[in-house]
């Protein structure tokens, strides 16, 4: 197994964002870096008036919606995307045919395909499908995340298959059909005429070491993913695609892969589902990112935003390269947090291009930030729909932690401490260490204030008796506010939270038998034998009758 090789960008560390899942993370770091220079950020619910005439996908939960604010302008931002991209943009770039008419109009090279409605026929699609000929791609025409779509189908009977789960069970009555292009699949990020990031998107894959089964490789690479901010909530899930995938690779989930091998076990790359991202941004071809480029200049109104290229590397890119996909509201967590390479930095790139004035001010070497899910709280039980947040303290932070020993663990003293921490515009924390300790970690931008507060930590005899107070100076991050901490017994938690591993774990395993029982079952109904049999049992009910 390789190493998790995943490099964040130092302003964005993994427990400042573990609040932050898929599309959150997107919002969250984009709002961050605006709010740290000093813009004033508000969070919204979809009910705010500002959203009316932005358009605006799905239930979007609060977290999405935001909108940051200088002296002389307000810009509305829905996850990366922000007000400069115009409503038509978007309504192009969310239907992969009207993308497709646009940009091959403009000479983008997209793959050979059509549309179809919601009421065209099976027996329409498969004889376009067999005059473009095979292998080809099955896509909703408004589907996202990858869901829907199936690559490198060989012939008739799989497309039949797949019309039926895409169009019947997945309900996507309006398809794509395109000829299939082979080659690595790249999401490239562009603002205006500039690449600001590409990373090539793997399709979910393990790498046999000689020693562990299929299914414990899964295990391990999961347990990479985990340690990714963005990759930790995208999992692979051992499903029937899974299952079947490993399967035409020539192995079960019990075989045990050569060292070296690799086993792809999908077909699709998207990161949600299963994907590596993998950052390409200087390896890249300026051919290929010229192609992006074009693409996204294509559309009228669509200043910034994704476009998914696939490159057969083995010929040249001016034959080898099509444009398969455009997102006007594009996630960027897999290049904030790529397994393996550099992360970029998307959200300072937004943020100049929307604020420029503000460049003197990038963060990445920011200290502070705040709590995602406090913000969000007013919104998430209804009481508000919007919430502006306090402003971020701007200069140097200065920051240092007291440990506090004595008769220090009164609940009305570290209210008092707290209280005189926001009197002094002073952020950070009080928690109980152990008994006759406390932990106290206060961080301002006024080195005076900070002086200030340790003076007080002993000048309050009636609440607490202080017999030492150790310094050391204090270089990690500072959530905004003032929180005090106690002690907790988290043995019920963590009971609760191993019965429902279990529970889960046991699905997986009851889903995985009865795919094993399925399959045994179809083999003895295929058989000669089983055939015979039930021949003879209506020939014997016939008699009877």
């Amino acid at each position: 197994m390789k190493e998790d090789h995943s490099i964040g960008l130092p302003q964005l560390p993994n427990h400042i964002v573990t609040a932050a899942r898929k599309t959150k993370l997107c919002a969250f770091s984009v709002a961050l870096e605006g709010w740290r220079r000093g813009l004033t950020l508000k969070w919204y619910t979809k009910d705010s008036e500002h959203f009316q005439n932005m358009t605006v996908f799905g239930v979007n939960p609060p977290g999405r919606l935001f909108s940051l604010s200088s002296k002389k302008r307000t810009h509305y931002f829905f996850r990366t995307r922000g007000d400069k991209v115009t409503n038509e943009a978007v309504e192009i770039g969310s239907d992969k045919e009207l993308t497709k008419i646009w940009l091959d109009k403009a000479g983008i090279p997209v793959p050979k395909g059509k549309g179809f409605a919601e009421g065209a026929s099976e027996e329409e699609i498969l004889d376009y499908s067999i005059g473009i000929g095979f292998p080809l791609v099955l896509k909703p025409t408004n589907g996202s995340l990858g869901n829907g779509v199936i690559t490198n189908i060989k012939n008739e009977n799989e497309l039949k298959k797949s019309l039926k789960y895409v169009r019947n069970i997945l309900g996507y009555g309006e398809v794509i059909i395109e000829r299939y292009v082979a080659g690595k699949e790249y999401r490239v990020y562009v603002i205006e005429d500039k690449t600001i990031a590409a990373y090539n998107r793997v399709p979910a894959n393990i790498i046999g070491d000689g020693v562990h089964t299929v299914e414990e490789l899964i295990t391990l690479k999961n347990e990479q993913r985990k340690k990714n901010p963005r990759l930790f909530s995208c999992l692979i899930e051992i499903d029937i695609e899974i299952l079947e995938e490993i399967e035409k690779e020539g192995y079960s989930l019990e075989s045990i892969p050569k060292k070296g091998d690799i086993i792809y076990l999908r077909k699709k790359t998207n990161v949600s589902s299963g994907g590596d991202p993998i950052d390409v941004t200087d390896e890249l071809p300026n051919s290929i990112k010229e192609i992006a480029i074009k693409a996204i200049n294509a559309i009228p109104g669509l200043y910034h935003g994704g476009v998914d290229i696939i490159v057969n590397e083995h010929l040249p890119p001016e034959e080898g390269a099509v444009v398969i996909e455009l997102n006007p509201t594009a996630q960027i967590g897999g290049i904030l947090y790529p397994i393996q390479g550099k992360a970029r930095d998307i959200p300072a790139a937004i943020i100049d291009y929307y604020f420029p004035e503000t460049k003197d001010f990038a963060t990445k070497k920011s200290r502070v930030y705040f709590d995602l899910n406090a913000a969000l709280e007013p919104l998430q039980n209804r009481s508000a729909i919007e919430v502006e947040l306090p402003k971020a303290p701007i200069g140097t932070l200065y920051a240092k932690k007291f440990i506090v020993q004595g008769n220090v663990t009164r609940y009305k003293y570290h209210r008092w401490l707290k209280s005189n921490a926001v009197t002094l515009n002073l952020h950070g924390f009080i928690k109980n260490t152990v008994d006759n300790e406390i932990e106290i970690v206060v961080g301002g931008t006024e080195k005076e204030n900070l002086n200030t507060f340790k003076d007080l930590i002993t000048n309050n005899q009636n609440l607490a008796k202080v017999s030492k107070v150790l310094e050391e100076s204090w270089k990690e991050y500072i959530k905004v506010g003032f929180e005090i901490t106690e002690m907790f017994n988290m043995n019920k938690l963590k009971t609760v939270e191993s019965a429902i591993k279990k529970l889960e774990r046991d699905l997986k395993s009851t889903e995985k038998e009865l795919y094993r029982v399925q399959k045994e079952n179809k083999k003895i109904q295929d058989s000669r034998s089983w055939k015979y049999g039930m021949s003879l049992k209506k020939m014997a009910r016939l008699v009877r009758n």
